[in-house]
């Protein structure tokens, strides 16, 4: 063989030699185990000389575990998705906690914002009221700690706590960073009924107002007792209000809709490496005649869009108010080996048109505002003058 052309065959063969090194390198999945093993080993013996390096060498002390949490939420903000977020073990704890019913609150609803948390409900009469905490207004520092790109459960574990104990919350009025006020706020036991409704009169009419503020499990069958009681009462007509409401259960979310939808597609799911699942309404819905308005806002996320999408796209209710959050995606919580947790994004929702309201939400055909600073419900009022019009 030729002597240039043995070395062109050389260079050709170091060239592709260099581009599967560099690719297989930033993808050990392709490698045989044996070699994947050498290359994830090569990995972590890098990451332990960097963490080597600052413990050595910088000039504070710092905490290892510290820096292995900051790693490890590191390769999840990477991702680019404000809904996936590694949990700490700590985190993961407070999590735990908040979802078991054993810490007490301070009467709101928030949810998430990138600079903490939007408050989007304050209870009357609760200790956040009380404070002087309204809606829009946007929590930054719990206990002086930036909660900025933070988990919304984990976030609000950490607001929450024993009743009389204390939490010191950084406010900006109404989302403004030149209006900061730092409020300390009792914890205490609130009891919020996640269903409640009443009736109102409007032109001769009984109309049934019925608030929904969370998909908590079988929140589908206190929704119909007290539709059922609202209709024996005479109502004529329900709006749903699921102002604020931040979501829950999937599960729940197909089964409220199924309370208003006799039969069709209530939702689907579809992810990455989760085949398509298409819910469907299970059935023994109210009489279909029955006129309904759904009340929504920017608090409205997630099982509330899935309720409000499935109504609208059956032509089942008139959608009211602001625009909805926009959350069309889902995620699963992974408990991992140290204690800590994922909490990863891994499908998106479709609604029974195809659509992913993921960052657009679901606009209202008719829009009310209730302003924040008000004691005055501006909204509802709107929603009801619908519900008349539905039932001439």
């Amino acid at each position: 063989m030729r002597p240039y052309v043995q070395l062109s065959l050389t260079i050709a063969a170091i060239v592709v030699a260099v581009c599967a090194g560099l690719f297989l390198g930033g993808n050990p999945k392709y490698l045989p185990q044996e070699f994947r093993d050498i290359f994830v080993e090569d990995d972590r013996a890098v990451r332990a000389e960097i963490i080597d390096a600052i413990e050595d060498g910088f000039y504070k002390q710092v905490d290892e575990d510290a820096l292995d949490q900051a790693s490890y939420k590191g390769i999840v903000r990477e991702l680019d998705d404000r809904f996936s977020h590694y949990l700490t073990p700590e985190e993961a704890d407070l999590f735990s906690q908040s979802v078991s019913g054993r810490f007490e609150g301070v009467g709101m609803t928030v949810q998430e914002h990138p600079r903490g948390l939007l408050v989007a409900t304050v209870f009357e009469g609760s200790p956040a009221e009380q404070a002087g905490i309204r809606k829009d207004d946007v929590i930054t520092h719990v206990n002086g700690q930036s909660i900025a790109g933070e988990s919304t459960d984990v976030s609000t574990a950490k607001i929450k706590g024993k009743p009389g104990t204390s939490v010191r919350l950084t406010v900006l009025k109404g989302g403004d960073k030149n209006k900061r006020k730092t409020v300390e706020v009792e914890r205490a036991n609130i009891e919020i009924p996640i269903v409640e409704g009443k009736i109102a009169t409007r032109d001769g009419l009984k109309l049934a107002s019925i608030r929904l503020l969370s998909f908590t499990d079988g929140v589908h069958g206190r929704l119909r007792e007290k539709i059922d009681e609202l209709l024996d009462k005479g109502a004529d007509g329900i709006v749903l209000d699921l102002r604020g409401n931040g979501g829950g259960l999937l599960r729940e979310a197909v089964l409220v809709s199924s309370v208003f939808i006799e039969d069709g597609t209530i939702v689907s799911t579809k992810g990455r490496r989760r085949p398509e699942h298409v819910y469907k309404a299970e059935g023994d819905a109210i009489d279909e005649d029955i006129p309904v308005v759904v009340l929504v806002d920017r608090g409205s996320a997630s099982a509330s869009e899935i309720v409000t999408g499935a109504m609208r796209d059956s032509h089942r209710a008139t959608i009211t108010g602001e625009r909805t959050f926009g959350k069309g995606v889902f995620q699963e919580l992974e408990p991992l080996s140290n204690g800590g947790a994922l909490d990863l994004t891994v499908g998106s929702y479709y609604l029974p048109s195809g659509e992913n309201i993921s960052e657009t939400g679901i606009k209202p055909e008719v829009k009310a505002r209730d302003k924040p600073r008000t004691r005055r419900d501006e909204a509802l009022p709107i929603a009801l003058d619908t519900l008349v019009e539905k039932t001439e």
